[in-house]
């Protein structure tokens, strides 16, 4: 595919199937040792062993790379859990981010990646489509709450979820300090705490509907 196009949706098969894998492991491991600003589709394509030439002429650009590597990172992530209690649920979904981020390759690759975003555009779209995804996959576990009567009708069940892993990635960037298990635990009680007081409850009207206004 061209550099126009959106090379994150193309799922093509064969030998272009394990040229893609190649580039896009290529990618995120040079990524989490070198960062953005050094990124380079030449050395993608030698660490990848396929020629240059591909990589140019599929991906174009470096933030196209990105892009597509972020893409297949969100169809590759782990499903939601379901323990049948918004406690369970928001644990696991906490434990799941903070195994990420504690991996050493992991780690580094999203916080190359978030800088990025932070200055590139079209990277800073594609970690947002990144994020949506993983958000889309775990919301249903919150509506799943509110359905057994656990949080308040009206409760907005992305900003539950964000607000599970929002902790960790400030501990990540801000303190420069890996997550560990009881980090996720406490991000997944305090958000718990916080759906059931309603602080994630918009105003909702006497039939039980969410009031817009």
């Amino acid at each position: 595919m061209s550099a126009e196009g959106d090379p994150g949706r193309v799922r093509p098969g064969g030998r272009t199937a394990r040229v893609r894998a190649a580039v896009l492991t290529a990618a995120g491991d040079l990524l989490a040792e070198q960062g953005f600003d050094r990124l380079d589709l030449a050395d993608i394509a030698r660490r990848a062993g396929v020629g240059k030439t591909t990589v140019y002429r599929r991906w174009g650009s470096v933030p196209n790379l990105v892009a597509d590597l972020l893409a297949e990172m969100a169809e590759q992530s782990v499903p939601r859990t379901e323990t049948g209690a918004l406690e369970g649920d928001l644990q696991a979904n906490a434990r799941l981010v903070q195994r990420t981020l504690s991996d050493p390759r992991q780690g580094r690759l999203f916080t190359a990646i978030i800088a990025a975003a932070t200055c590139d555009t079209r990277t800073a779209e594609a970690l947002r489509r990144f994020y949506e995804v993983r958000i889309d996959e775990w919301a249903p576990c919150v509506q799943q709450a509110v359905d057994r009567g656990e949080l308040l009708a009206g409760t907005d069940c992305r900003e539950v979820i964000r607000a599970v892993s929002a902790p960790l990635y400030y501990r990540l960037l801000t303190v420069g300090q890996a997550p560990v298990e009881a980090d996720a635990d406490r991000a997944a009680q305090a958000a718990v705490a916080a759906a059931r007081a309603g602080v994630f409850t918009t105003q909702v009207d006497e039939y039980g509907r969410a009031d817009s206004g």
